[in-house]
């Protein structure tokens, strides 16, 4: 998997190095192309240069097909593994149309696979058809340009990539409803991931038989989205340079918006770099936190928190087991989840320490942009663009990581997974 998507940047950054990817006038150099495809391959979303002015409609059309190729590939190759992971710790798996399969046949990879790609263009089609009318009707655009507008907003979103054809972003739809609200649903049915997807349009109206995985991403995305909307409206409701200009409706969309964003999409409809420095923090944690597994959401995965809080929680409370949702949790799980935080948490801070020997920013805009690249968000505080080239290459590694690196740690550890014929004896150094 990790060749597979160095390949497929590698072919991006070539082809985007080309001149006819390039805009008129508009030269791109080697690091430029390298950061924007593999932005775009781990549909991220930052840039380095401005998508609306430095590329060709050939330019525009390799990002679309290398966002698609990567949202795709990562839900192909998550799902391929679980189910190996699967067939490996004997569980009853509903997270694929071979319903509670334990066994891996080729018949159940291609009934996989073809579910992922009939979900996903099924998804981005009916974006479409909301935004393509929104278009050619309220802006005026010709059925060519609105095609091709809500065909490529309809595939970054889905996708979680948040890349726009519109050098601010989204700010121009910031109060239009018949926009923001498609390209929100769009990127939230994408990060659920592709698990729940399948369960839920198999058993929609049996939700006493959705597994742990799927009742633990529906709830915890509520939650935050819910919690991340109150916050962002709450703090930025007066601030004229954001929310504050617009009416209280509106205020309500674009907080909704951005609370949708940090679960690593990355449009904007306002300036991120305007916003308080509190809004920051807030946009750090749900940007740290992410989606849902085997989608095309990045961050660690609400599972990866949930597991952590409810651990907490049963520590707290003197529990000997961690019970969720009247099932107990593998002792395996708590494990691997910290493990996948803890290195999470190593990578964005060395990302962060060297950005700042590197750049001399501040502290508060550097991290905000190292916790966006690892969580594959896209928001960036408007820094991006005077990056010098050692700085990009940070970021593009970065999000890298962040893109296959929670998803190869965490399988890697469950696949290593063996019985111990012995234990040693149990001593408990001082905590706290």
């Amino acid at each position: 998997m990790v060749v597979g998507f160095a390949g497929a940047i590698l072919a991006g950054t070539t082809l985007l190095a080309l001149p006819i990817s390039w805009a008129d006038g508009k030269q791109t150099n080697f690091y430029d192309a390298l950061f924007t495809a593999t932005s775009a391959v781990c549909v991220t979303g930052l840039t380095s240069v401005d998508t609306a002015t430095q590329w060709s409609p050939f330019g525009l059309v390799v990002i679309m097909l290398l966002i698609q190729l990567g949202g795709l590939g990562i839900m192909v190759f998550a799902t391929l593994i679980g189910l190996v992971l699967v067939r490996r710790l004997s569980v009853r798996s509903r997270l694929n149309a071979a319903a509670e399969s334990h066994a891996v046949t080729a018949d159940d990879a291609r009934a996989a696979l073809r579910a992922i790609l009939l979900t996903s263009l099924a998804i981005e089609g009916v974006t479409f058809a909301f935004l393509f009318p929104r278009f050619a009707l309220g802006y005026g655009y010709d059925v060519g340009k609105a095609a091709w507008h809500a065909l490529f907003h309809s595939v970054s979103s889905f996708n979680n990539a948040g890349f726009a054809l519109y050098s601010d972003n989204l700010i121009g739809f910031a109060a239009d409803p018949f926009i923001c609200l498609p390209i929100c649903a769009s990127i939230i049915l994408g990060g659920l991931g592709f698990p729940v997807l399948m369960q839920l349009r198999k058993e929609l109206r049996k939700p006493l038989r959705w597994n742990m995985n799927t009742r633990i991403v529906l709830w915890a995305s509520v939650l935050l989205l819910v919690l991340g909307t109150v916050y962002i409206t709450a703090i930025e409701w007066s601030n004229p340079a954001t929310l504050g200009a617009h009416d209280p409706a509106t205020r309500i969309l674009i907080g909704f918006f951005h609370s949708v964003q940090t679960r690593t999409a990355g449009f904007n409809s306002v300036d991120i770099g305007q916003m308080y420095d509190e809004t920051w923090v807030g946009m750090d944690v749900l940007m740290f936190i992410g989606g849902g597994p085997a989608g095309t959401a990045g961050g660690i995965k609400v599972t990866t928190f949930a597991v952590l809080f409810f651990i907490l929680v049963t520590e707290l409370r003197g529990d000997g087991a961690v019970n969720v949702f009247g099932k107990r949790l593998s002792r395996a799980v708590h494990r691997q989840a910290i493990a996948v935080v803890l290195m999470a948490i190593a990578a964005v801070m060395a990302a962060t320490i060297a950005l700042m020997l590197v750049t001399g920013l501040t502290f508060d805009r550097v991290f905000f942009e190292a916790v966006s690249a690892f969580g594959t968000v896209g928001l960036s505080t408007g820094i991006t663009y005077d990056l010098p080239p050692a700085a990009e290459m940070i970021l593009v590694v970065l999000m890298f990581l962040g893109r296959i690196g929670p998803l190869t740690l965490g399988s890697a550890l469950a696949l290593r997974e063996r019985r111990i014929l012995y234990e040693y004896p149990k001593e408990r150094p001082a905590i706290g």
